[in-house]
């Protein structure tokens, strides 16, 4: 691979202008102003997940004091914030720190080449809207792509589908105007995207019943955190802000130690507030008893107890059994009743897709991304300058944003003391024992984990799902380590030494 005098070259590279390339941008311009960076978003407008999915009650399943970004407080009332909510918050978010210009949009990275002689990435851009061509050159990549892929959810076999009459549709491809007030509507599916969308479903259709092969665990978090709103009123945004974030991850951490510690008390007592807020005599142990334990999966959060309202006024019920085939009417099921239905929701998932699909070339060798490793959950073994960005699944997502990006501009301030142009991380040896890099039971990071990079078994190789564990590797710890090995490529001073400075 050859760059060229007449290709662009900026500094950084982002891939991806949603939660994780915008925070980085902001990371990036604190601590390194002089430094150059683009962002190149696939899509035709800022925003990432929140951009995408367009289905009825789009919304979050985290509380935003912990989901929005660290640097900017959420000062809405809206603990559970709807999906346009936090859109317009993000998009705020940039323009306010003058990112959103540096966002090119329909850019589409098809390929990172990176060349060991010059020490940079050549990347192969499609224009998703005109469909030309192009090429950036740079030091540094940092995929903020996430983990799934934006173009398709996940969709299993549906036997007979082509026989229904009416529409099915998928919630990450959901059509504009589509109208269903009126309408008996079946949604596939018990977890989150389920959970958000039947609820506002409901408000307008005639009916809406959610199908299930198995249950989910359904827990209801209050819209508005009053404590916090009055630590706000108090304290000032920002200072309460950062007061809200640390009271809620602490709470987070408390749930999921618990739930993880002590299964069969956190099983009785998700069961014992699932009974108070349905009908009397309703068959909670049916309909909202998994066979797994908790946090086995993601928690499905419900705010204010919506999806119960709509089942205890009515508006929606649960089914609990298979699918035998679709019918010209609906779907008859394995105990061979027939639900009818004049609108199918198949919120049967996600499919993941590590950086974005991007194929990445190293001297001119394709790299086969499942058999790397990831080194402190944010580079890859043997792939130099690359970084990338995935958040927690036993938390807010986005938390890992701020102790990520932080760690990338200290390791860029080490590099710069130590003058390497070059940062790659190395495994200790070659056939180092490897799990898989989620440890997570859901269906749709199971359906994928043959395609994802691996992790270790013990630092600094773990993609960690402890927040305070990151703190401390991350924001705390030191950016040298033995498997991190700089060096320099391009013509000019001799690297000083790995171990130089303490960035």
């Amino acid at each position: 691979m050859t760059t060229t005098e007449d290709v662009e070259h900026v500094d950084v590279l982002i891939v991806g202008a949603g939660f994780s390339g915008i925070g980085c941008a902001y990371y990036l311009q604190q601590r390194h102003p002089q430094r150059s960076y683009a962002i190149l978003e696939a899509r035709d407008a800022i925003g990432g997940t929140w951009d995408l999915f367009r289905f009825p009650g789009i919304r979050s399943d985290s509380d935003l004091y912990t989901y929005a970004l660290e640097f900017k407080p959420w000062e809405s009332e809206r603990v559970i914030a709807s999906g346009a909510e936090i859109l317009a918050y993000l998009r705020e978010a940039a323009r306010e720190q003058g990112i959103e210009d540096r966002v090119r949009t329909n850019h589409r990275v098809v390929s990172v080449s990176w060349s060991s002689q010059e020490a940079r990435w050549l990347a192969e851009i499609e224009r998703t809207d005109t469909g030309a061509s192009t090429q950036i050159s740079a030091d540094w990549v940092f995929s903020a792509a996430g983990y799934y892929r934006y173009d398709a959810g996940y969709l299993p076999e549906l036997p007979g589908v082509e026989q229904f009459q009416g529409p099915v549709v998928h919630p990450q491809q959901w059509p504009e105007g589509l109208e269903y007030a009126g309408k008996r509507v079946v949604v596939i599916g018990s977890g989150s995207t389920a959970v958000t969308m039947i609820p506002a479903l409901a408000k307008s259709a005639e009916h809406v019943t959610m199908l299930q092969r198995s249950p989910s665990y359904i827990m209801s978090l209050p819209s508005r955190d009053e404590l916090a709103q009055r630590m706000m009123r108090w304290l000032g945004p920002k200072r309460g802000y950062a007061w809200a974030r640390r009271k809620n991850i602490a709470l987070q951490t408390g749930i999921y130690q618990f739930c993880r510690r002590y299964p069969k008390q956190a099983r009785k007592m998700i069961r014992r507030l699932t009974v108070k807020q349905l009908p009397e005599g309703y068959p909670v142990d049916v309909h909202f008893n998994p066979r797994y334990e908790p946090w086995d999966q993601r928690l499905c959060l419900v705010p204010s107890g919506d999806l119960f309202r709509s089942i205890r006024e009515g508006k929606a019920s649960v089914v609990t059994d298979t699918i035998a085939t679709f019918t010209p009417a609906g779907i008859r099921l394995g105990s061979g009743e027939e639900l009818e239905a004049d609108i199918i929701v198949t919120a049967t998932g996600l499919r993941l897709q590590a950086f974005g699909g991007i194929a990445i070339y190293l001297d001119g060798e394709r790299v086969n991304i499942a058999e790397k490793v990831a080194f402190r959950g944010m580079m890859l073994d043997g792939l130099p300058n690359m970084a990338f960005l995935i958040g927690y699944t036993n938390a807010s997502w986005t938390l890992k944003v701020p102790l990520v990006c932080e760690h990338f501009c200290r390791l860029l301030t080490q590099m710069d003391a130590i003058g390497a142009d070059t940062c790659v991380a190395e495994l200790p040896y070659p056939h180092m024992d490897t799990r898989p890099l989620l440890d997570f039971s859901a269906g749709y990071v199971q359906r994928s984990l043959d395609e994802l990079p691996r992790q270790g078994t013990q630092s600094p190789w773990e993609l960690a799902m402890s927040v305070a564990r990151d703190t401390k590797v991350l924001r705390d710890g030191p950016v040298t380590d033995r498997h991190l090995h700089f060096s320099r490529a391009r013509a000019g001073d001799a690297v000083a030494g790995a171990a130089g400075v303490a960035a």
